[in-house]
């Protein structure tokens, strides 16, 4: 099958659309008040390799529902006018995200450069994700 446009194309294309943000800026971002880190990834991957402190959890799949104040999966968190900075693994859903929320018309939308992988490997804070204890 021949596609029109591949992964690869959509990702170039995304990350020439947003702002990525540096390892460096980032680290001093976690501070911020007013910036929220935003984990992307499939809760199975937080579970395993941990996240960014005081993240918050969207999964890629709900996030624009999540996102959308008419949406009934709406999260008050996104309509706070906080910096949004989100990641994955390694930059390409995330780049593909906030790509999809600056369409929308989020503001103040941004991606983390190398993603949790590229975080995780410069020794920058990790934490655990706690998991939902399970019901008997």
């Amino acid at each position: 099958m021949k596609l029109k446009i591949g992964y690869q194309a959509l990702i170039d294309d995304a990350m020439a659309q947003v702002e990525t943000v540096p390892l460096d800026q980032a680290q001093k971002l976690l501070a911020d008040p007013s910036t929220v880190f935003v984990d992307i990834r499939d809760i199975r991957e937080l579970e395993r390799e941990g996240m960014i402190p005081n993240a918050l959890h969207a999964p890629r799949g709900m996030l624009e529902f999540w996102v959308d104040p008419d949406s009934p999966y709406y999260k008050p968190i996104f309509g706070e006018g906080r910096r949004l900075v989100l990641y994955c693994a390694s930059a390409w859903r995330s780049a593909l995200a906030t790509e999809t929320l600056q369409r929308m018309g989020v503001p103040n939308v941004s991606h983390l450069e190398g993603g949790y992988s590229a975080w995780k490997k410069a020794g920058l804070p990790v934490a655990e994700k706690v998991s939902k204890p399970t019901v008997v």
